[in-house]
Protein backbone atom coordinates (compact mmCIF):
# COMPACT_ATOMS: atom_id res chain seq x y z
CA UNK A 1 0.00 0.00 0.00
CA UNK A 2 2.13 2.93 -1.60
CA UNK A 3 0.79 6.02 -0.15
CA UNK A 4 1.18 9.88 -0.57
CA UNK A 5 0.26 12.93 0.83
CA UNK A 6 0.16 16.28 -1.46
CA UNK A 7 0.51 20.14 0.22
CA UNK A 8 -1.37 22.60 -2.08
CA UNK A 9 0.22 25.38 -0.73
CA UNK A 10 -2.03 28.98 -0.19
CA UNK A 11 1.12 31.36 0.94
CA UNK A 12 0.90 31.68 4.38
CA UNK A 13 -2.34 30.06 4.72
CA UNK A 14 0.33 27.17 4.59
CA UNK A 15 0.64 27.28 8.07
CA UNK A 16 -2.30 25.31 8.36
CA UNK A 17 -0.83 22.08 6.32
CA UNK A 18 2.82 22.91 8.77
CA UNK A 19 0.18 22.09 12.08
CA UNK A 20 -0.75 19.08 10.36
CA UNK A 21 2.38 17.52 9.25
CA UNK A 22 3.81 18.30 12.85
CA UNK A 23 1.17 16.31 14.09
CA UNK A 24 1.89 13.51 12.13
CA UNK A 25 5.90 13.96 12.86
CA UNK A 26 4.58 13.64 16.22
CA UNK A 27 2.56 10.68 15.95
CA UNK A 28 5.45 9.17 13.75
CA UNK A 29 3.05 8.97 10.61
CA UNK A 30 5.22 8.09 7.46
CA UNK A 31 4.46 8.11 3.86
CA UNK A 32 5.73 7.40 0.69
CA UNK A 33 5.31 10.25 -1.49
CA UNK A 34 4.93 13.48 -1.12
CA UNK A 35 3.99 16.21 -3.64
CA UNK A 36 4.21 19.71 -2.54
CA UNK A 37 2.98 22.92 -4.70
CA UNK A 38 4.04 26.67 -3.55
CA UNK A 39 4.61 26.78 0.30
CA UNK A 40 3.45 23.16 0.24
CA UNK A 41 6.93 22.62 -0.85
CA UNK A 42 8.85 24.15 1.76
CA UNK A 43 6.35 22.26 4.52
CA UNK A 44 6.88 19.19 3.10
CA UNK A 45 11.12 20.12 2.81
CA UNK A 46 11.01 20.29 6.42
CA UNK A 47 8.82 16.96 7.35
CA UNK A 48 10.83 15.07 4.90
CA UNK A 49 14.28 15.81 6.71
CA UNK A 50 12.44 15.88 10.21
CA UNK A 51 12.28 19.08 11.40
CA UNK A 52 9.30 18.96 13.08
CA UNK A 53 8.69 23.05 13.94
CA UNK A 54 10.71 24.60 11.85
CA UNK A 55 8.40 25.80 9.41
CA UNK A 56 5.93 27.17 12.37
CA UNK A 57 9.20 29.95 12.94
CA UNK A 58 9.43 30.66 9.43
CA UNK A 59 5.73 31.29 9.50
CA UNK A 60 5.70 33.47 12.55
CA UNK A 61 8.74 34.36 13.43
CA UNK A 62 10.53 34.89 10.07
CA UNK A 63 7.15 35.72 8.38
CA UNK A 64 6.92 39.46 9.52
CA UNK A 65 10.15 40.85 8.72
CA UNK A 66 10.29 42.86 6.16
CA UNK A 67 13.42 41.02 3.88
CA UNK A 68 10.89 37.99 4.11
CA UNK A 69 7.54 39.87 2.26
CA UNK A 70 7.08 43.43 2.12
CA UNK A 71 6.39 46.08 -0.42
CA UNK A 72 9.49 47.32 -0.28
CA UNK A 73 11.06 43.88 -1.50
CA UNK A 74 8.61 44.23 -5.05
CA UNK A 75 9.62 47.88 -5.06
CA UNK A 76 13.65 46.84 -5.18
CA UNK A 77 13.39 43.03 -6.20
CA UNK A 78 10.13 43.56 -8.32
CA UNK A 79 9.02 40.36 -6.13
CA UNK A 80 7.13 40.97 -2.62
CA UNK A 81 8.34 37.87 -1.78
CA UNK A 82 12.44 37.42 -1.31
CA UNK A 83 12.60 34.05 -2.14
CA UNK A 84 16.37 34.40 -2.17
CA UNK A 85 16.03 35.31 1.48
CA UNK A 86 13.83 32.49 2.15
CA UNK A 87 15.51 29.33 1.15
CA UNK A 88 19.06 31.01 0.97
CA UNK A 89 19.61 33.06 3.49
CA UNK A 90 17.81 31.68 6.03
CA UNK A 91 17.96 27.87 4.98
CA UNK A 92 21.76 27.32 3.56
CA UNK A 93 23.70 25.39 5.92
CA UNK A 94 24.45 29.00 7.25
CA UNK A 95 21.52 30.22 7.72
CA UNK A 96 19.42 31.05 10.73
CA UNK A 97 17.81 28.10 10.72
CA UNK A 98 18.78 25.49 8.09
CA UNK A 99 17.19 23.15 6.09
CA UNK A 100 18.55 19.49 7.25
CA UNK A 101 19.68 19.01 3.65
CA UNK A 102 20.93 15.01 4.41
CA UNK A 103 18.09 14.26 6.57
CA UNK A 104 16.17 15.52 3.37
CA UNK A 105 18.64 13.27 0.75
CA UNK A 106 18.81 10.12 3.29
CA UNK A 107 14.71 10.07 3.95
CA UNK A 108 13.15 7.36 1.15
CA UNK A 109 10.06 9.11 0.75
CA UNK A 110 10.20 10.17 -2.48
CA UNK A 111 9.83 14.05 -3.09
CA UNK A 112 8.04 16.01 -6.16
CA UNK A 113 8.13 19.65 -6.25
CA UNK A 114 5.69 21.01 -8.70
CA UNK A 115 6.81 24.58 -10.78
CA UNK A 116 4.88 25.91 -14.01
CA UNK A 117 7.35 26.77 -16.67
CA UNK A 118 6.56 30.68 -17.04
CA UNK A 119 7.10 29.98 -21.13
CA UNK A 120 4.72 27.20 -21.90
CA UNK A 121 2.24 27.03 -19.10
CA UNK A 122 2.73 23.58 -18.13
CA UNK A 123 3.42 21.76 -14.96
CA UNK A 124 6.80 20.68 -14.44
CA UNK A 125 7.65 18.12 -11.71
CA UNK A 126 10.71 18.46 -10.08
CA UNK A 127 11.97 15.96 -7.34
CA UNK A 128 14.98 15.33 -5.25
CA UNK A 129 17.78 14.93 -7.95
CA UNK A 130 17.08 18.78 -8.26
CA UNK A 131 17.87 19.78 -5.16
CA UNK A 132 21.61 19.71 -3.74
CA UNK A 133 23.03 21.30 -0.78
CA UNK A 134 21.60 25.07 -0.50
CA UNK A 135 20.47 24.72 -3.83
CA UNK A 136 17.06 24.96 -3.04
CA UNK A 137 15.66 27.16 -6.14
CA UNK A 138 12.99 24.77 -6.85
CA UNK A 139 11.27 25.68 -4.08
CA UNK A 140 11.86 29.28 -5.30
CA UNK A 141 10.31 28.55 -8.65
CA UNK A 142 7.63 26.91 -7.07
CA UNK A 143 6.95 29.88 -4.75
CA UNK A 144 6.83 32.36 -7.31
CA UNK A 145 3.45 33.88 -7.30
CA UNK A 146 3.02 36.06 -10.84
CA UNK A 147 3.10 39.63 -11.04
CA UNK A 148 3.31 39.36 -7.44
CA UNK A 149 7.22 37.86 -7.97
CA UNK A 150 9.19 37.77 -10.72
CA UNK A 151 9.68 34.06 -12.22
CA UNK A 152 12.68 32.69 -10.74
CA UNK A 153 15.05 30.53 -13.39
CA UNK A 154 16.10 27.29 -12.84
CA UNK A 155 18.55 26.30 -14.94
CA UNK A 156 18.20 28.83 -17.56
CA UNK A 157 14.17 28.37 -17.95
CA UNK A 158 11.59 30.55 -16.01
CA UNK A 159 9.09 29.11 -13.55
CA UNK A 160 5.99 30.80 -11.60
CA UNK A 161 4.18 28.84 -8.53
CA UNK A 162 2.99 25.07 -9.16
CA UNK A 163 -0.29 26.02 -8.53
CA UNK A 164 -0.77 27.71 -12.66
CA UNK A 165 -0.07 24.50 -13.96
CA UNK A 166 -1.38 21.46 -11.35
CA UNK A 167 -2.74 23.58 -8.78
CA UNK A 168 -3.97 19.94 -6.83
CA UNK A 169 -1.63 17.18 -8.14
CA UNK A 170 -3.77 14.28 -7.48
CA UNK A 171 -3.62 12.86 -10.66
CA UNK A 172 0.18 12.79 -10.17
CA UNK A 173 -0.15 10.77 -6.95
CA UNK A 174 -2.10 8.43 -8.30
CA UNK A 175 0.21 8.24 -11.60
CA UNK A 176 3.16 8.08 -9.04
CA UNK A 177 2.03 4.54 -8.23
CA UNK A 178 -0.20 5.57 -4.81
CA UNK A 179 -3.06 3.07 -3.71
CA UNK A 180 -4.08 6.30 -1.42
CA UNK A 181 -3.66 9.90 -1.10
CA UNK A 182 -3.83 12.64 1.95
CA UNK A 183 -5.09 15.98 0.52
CA UNK A 184 -3.93 18.96 2.29
CA UNK A 185 -6.04 22.07 1.30
CA UNK A 186 -5.24 25.54 2.86
CA UNK A 187 -9.25 26.80 2.78
CA UNK A 188 -12.22 25.35 3.26
CA UNK A 189 -13.01 22.23 1.05
CA UNK A 190 -16.70 23.27 0.37
CA UNK A 191 -15.20 26.87 -0.82
CA UNK A 192 -14.83 27.06 -4.42
CA UNK A 193 -11.96 29.17 -5.84
CA UNK A 194 -12.96 32.42 -7.79
CA UNK A 195 -11.06 33.71 -10.70
CA UNK A 196 -11.23 37.53 -10.08
CA UNK A 197 -7.79 38.27 -8.71
CA UNK A 198 -6.42 35.86 -11.12
CA UNK A 199 -7.93 37.29 -13.87
CA UNK A 200 -6.36 41.03 -12.87
CA UNK A 201 -2.77 39.03 -11.96
CA UNK A 202 -3.05 37.31 -15.55
CA UNK A 203 -3.27 40.66 -17.26
CA UNK A 204 -0.05 42.19 -15.52
CA UNK A 205 2.36 39.03 -16.66
CA UNK A 206 0.49 38.37 -20.37
CA UNK A 207 2.80 40.50 -22.75
CA UNK A 208 5.85 38.51 -22.03
CA UNK A 209 4.23 35.15 -20.57
CA UNK A 210 0.92 34.50 -22.10
CA UNK A 211 0.51 30.86 -22.18
CA UNK A 212 1.43 31.21 -18.55
CA UNK A 213 -1.49 34.08 -18.40
CA UNK A 214 -3.85 31.48 -19.66
CA UNK A 215 -3.07 28.99 -17.32
CA UNK A 216 -3.14 31.58 -14.64
CA UNK A 217 -7.03 32.45 -15.55
CA UNK A 218 -7.92 28.98 -15.45
CA UNK A 219 -6.60 28.16 -12.06
CA UNK A 220 -9.60 28.38 -10.09
CA UNK A 221 -11.38 26.23 -12.34
CA UNK A 222 -8.59 23.22 -12.39
CA UNK A 223 -8.62 23.88 -8.63
CA UNK A 224 -12.40 23.33 -8.34
CA UNK A 225 -12.34 20.41 -10.75
CA UNK A 226 -9.10 19.30 -8.68
CA UNK A 227 -11.40 19.11 -5.60
CA UNK A 228 -14.56 17.70 -6.34
CA UNK A 229 -12.42 14.49 -7.91
CA UNK A 230 -10.78 14.48 -4.59
CA UNK A 231 -14.17 14.29 -2.72
CA UNK A 232 -14.99 11.36 -5.43
CA UNK A 233 -12.02 9.40 -4.49
CA UNK A 234 -12.88 10.12 -0.85
CA UNK A 235 -16.00 8.43 -1.19
CA UNK A 236 -13.90 5.54 -2.67
CA UNK A 237 -11.82 5.52 0.79
CA UNK A 238 -9.05 6.33 -1.62
CA UNK A 239 -8.51 9.94 -0.37
CA UNK A 240 -8.41 12.03 2.57
CA UNK A 241 -8.80 15.53 2.52
CA UNK A 242 -7.69 17.76 5.58
CA UNK A 243 -8.73 21.51 5.52
CA UNK A 244 -9.98 23.98 7.84
CA UNK A 245 -13.43 24.88 8.42
CA UNK A 246 -12.19 28.81 8.78
CA UNK A 247 -8.75 30.60 7.89
CA UNK A 248 -8.71 32.61 10.91
CA UNK A 249 -8.00 35.57 8.51
CA UNK A 250 -4.85 34.38 7.10
CA UNK A 251 -4.77 34.96 3.30
CA UNK A 252 -2.04 33.97 0.89
CA UNK A 253 -0.22 37.24 1.74
CA UNK A 254 -1.57 38.22 5.46
CA UNK A 255 1.06 37.53 7.79
CA UNK A 256 -0.87 38.47 11.30
CA UNK A 257 1.21 35.88 14.16
CA UNK A 258 -1.78 35.28 16.17
CA UNK A 259 -4.02 34.60 13.11
CA UNK A 260 -1.44 32.21 11.98
CA UNK A 261 -0.96 30.49 15.45
CA UNK A 262 -4.54 30.40 15.53
CA UNK A 263 -4.79 28.24 11.83
CA UNK A 264 -1.37 26.16 13.07
CA UNK A 265 -3.48 24.96 15.97
CA UNK A 266 -6.08 24.12 13.95
CA UNK A 267 -4.46 22.28 11.37
CA UNK A 268 -2.54 20.41 14.35
CA UNK A 269 -5.63 18.88 15.73
CA UNK A 270 -7.24 17.80 12.15
CA UNK A 271 -4.48 15.74 11.62
CA UNK A 272 -6.07 13.32 14.28
CA UNK A 273 -7.76 12.62 10.94
CA UNK A 274 -5.03 10.95 8.60
CA UNK A 275 -4.29 8.66 12.05
CA UNK A 276 -7.78 7.33 11.25
CA UNK A 277 -7.03 7.54 7.97
CA UNK A 278 -3.82 4.96 7.61
CA UNK A 279 -5.47 2.75 9.83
Amino acid sequence: MKTGIVDVGGGFRGIYACGVLDYCLDQNIRFDLGIGVSAGSANLASFIAGQRGRNFIFYTEYGPRWRYASVRNFIMKRSFVNMDYVYGTLSNHDGEYPLDYEALRDNPMEFIVVAANAETGEAKYFDKRDIRQDEYDIFKASSSIPFVCRPYFVQGTPYYDGALGDPVPLKKAFASGCDRVVVLLTRPENVLRTSEQDEKLAARIRKKYPRAAENLRQRANRYNESVALAQEYAREGKVLIVAPDDTCGVSTLSRDPADMKRLYHKGYADGEKIKAFMG
